[in-house]
């Protein structure tokens, strides 16, 4: 009986032991989260009633397959869609005739183009949000080690509060331009500043809430536009005589597609953040295909608009462009419409809120994935602070707004262009089932010293570096190889020739630290 009474006590012990073993305790509940900041002196009860009524607790703290909360992939295609169907987006289309000449035929072309393979860069980094239940910055600490996954996080706040600034100016414009003289820019930066940021810091569910629903009105506005421009005049043969020839066109070509890459996979730093809480089973085919098709038909399709809008001849029309840039171009083809124009100008102005959503609330996350010290401070402090600093740069770069999207959007494609490579190069042939390292320990990262070294990620980073240098177009500096490359001013292969450098460098780096390290 004795024995009996012992098998089942340590039956019970093992069971106990086993069972504590198989809790994740690196990847606390929220409410273990919340709980942190009591220690904040007066701070800490009004932290617990924000969390308590709904303000997003977790940052960059992995979650954990028992917190994961819904099923719903279906919403990675919604929330793509409202990112993109935005007012933010027509002025790249714009881009293709304001600096680069192209007809409508090419800047359609290079839109499709080359947008295919910068949603296909975002699309894969969205299926790891799920198997990894991590944020994308943290997910480069498994490729690049701690202080490479710092140096990323560094790049993406820069990128997010880089597409922030240009977001706000635009909106700001947009506003400013329905009753020109009665509303100052400097308020409508200000106003769309302020509504992009109360969904950020509340977090990721009313961020969900709301793009979930943002598309539906924008892209009946885009279909209005469309149909306005046609009965404007779309003339797709009147901008032939402007166009480059011979080398000169295929330069425009690269150095256009250069920006509508990066357009795409400008959404790659953060794709993962927003899917990470579906369960760590969901179909990776099923997350890739629905976040390609969130990303590449509205932003194609809304691009497309801004190169056909440049095609009306009609005086007014150019004249309006001339004086007011897109939000001038856009309140002229509404004008038929008088009153009811200004209504749709103001919906326009308004979607660049769920286009800037993402941006605001993943900065927010890098500025936490740091390092620890940044980690232990809330959230939604580093979302107030990426507010008060694409504001300020706002209300300041609010008459450059054209140059500003330009040059930013082609040093974009830089950087996330090697960025991807590495982290694909480590998932599928590193992480692997049967690779070297056979898959991902979620519960180190958080490690530094169980994560890699970071030797290899870094050094292929700096690569890509290199080759962007090497091949990059800008008014300010253009490489040996993009200046070799063709036209009067160069083609920019920058982000080609930065992906293919780390593509290069970075397996056999990454296979010599393993062998060297084992991690």
């Amino acid at each position: 009986m004795s024995n009996s009474n012992e098998d089942k006590e340590k039956g019970i012990v093992h069971y106990v032991v086993a069972d504590l073993t198989s809790l994740d305790l690196s990847s606390p509940d929220d409410s273990i989260i919340a709980s942190r900041f009591s220690r904040y002196g007066t701070l800490g009860p009004i932290m617990q009633k924000l969390f308590a009524s709904g303000v997003e607790a977790r940052g960059v703290e992995r979650i954990p397959e028992r917190e994961r909360e819904s099923k719903k992939v279906w919403n990675n295609l919604l929330f793509w869609w409202s990112a993109n169907c935005a007012l933010t987006t027509i002025p790249v289309g714009v881009l293709a005739q304001e600096f680069y000449t192209l007809t409508f035929p090419h800047a359609v072309a290079v839109i499709l183009c080359f947008g295919a393979l910068g949603a296909i860069f975002t699309s894969f980094i969205a299926t790891l949000g799920p198997k990894t239940g991590l944020r994308t910055m943290v997910i480069t600490r498994y490729s690049s080690g701690y202080v490479g996954g710092s140096i990323y996080s560094v790049l993406n706040i820069l990128t997010q509060l880089g597409f922030s600034v240009t977001a706000v100016i635009l909106g700001g414009q947009t506003l400013a331009s329905i009753n020109p003289g009665t509303l100052p820019l400097v308020a409508g930066v200000i106003i769309i500043s302020i509504c992009s940021v109360v969904p950020c810091f509340v977090g990721y569910n009313l961020v969900h809430f709301y793009e979930r629903y943002a598309w539906v009105v924008i892209f009946i506005v885009m279909l209005f536009l469309w149909g306005l421009g046609g009965h404007a005049g779309f003339d797709i043969s009147a901008q032939k005589a402007n166009e480059d020839t011979g080398r000169n066109l295929s330069a425009d070509v690269l150095s256009f597609g250069g920006i509508i890459f990066g357009t795409f996979t400008g959404w790659a730093p953060v794709a993962a953040d927003f899917n990470c809480r579906l369960p760590a089973d969901t179909s990776s085919v099923r997350v890739f295909t629905l976040t390609f098709l969130g990303v590449f038909i509205p932003t194609t399709f809304v691009e497309i608009l801004g190169a056909a809008l440049m095609t009306i001849t009609d005086p007014a029309y150019v004249d309006a462009f001339a004086n007011g840039s897109t939000g001038g171009l856009l309140s002229q083809v509404l004008s038929p419409w008088k009153g009811g124009g200004k209504f749709i100008l103001v919906l326009l102005a308004m979607s660049i809120v769920a286009n800037n959503i993402p941006g605001t609330y993943s900065a927010a996350l890098s500025m936490q994935a740091l390092g620890r010290p940044f980690t232990v401070v809330p959230r939604f402090f580093w979302v107030l602070l990426a507010f008060v600093v694409y504001t300020i740069a706002g209300v300041a770069g609010r008459e450059h707004f054209s140059e500003i999207l330009s040059n930013f959007l082609s040093i974009l494609s830089y950087w996330t262009a090697f960025f991807v490579v590495i982290v694909a190069e480590e998932h599928f042939i590193f992480r692997r089932p049967n690779g070297p390292l056979g898959g991902y320990n979620l519960d180190d990262w958080d490690k530094p010293r169980r994560l890699p070294l970071g030797v290899a990620g870094i050094v292929a980073g700096c690569c890509g570096v290199a080759g962007a240098v090497v091949g990059m177009t800008e008014v300010w500096y253009t490489g040996p190889i993009g200046k070799a490359a063709g036209g009067l001013f160069g083609a920019d292969l920058g982000f080609e020739l930065a992906a293919g450098f780390a593509a290069v460098s970075y397996a056999p780096l990454r296979w010599l630290e393993i062998r060297l390290v084992g991690r």
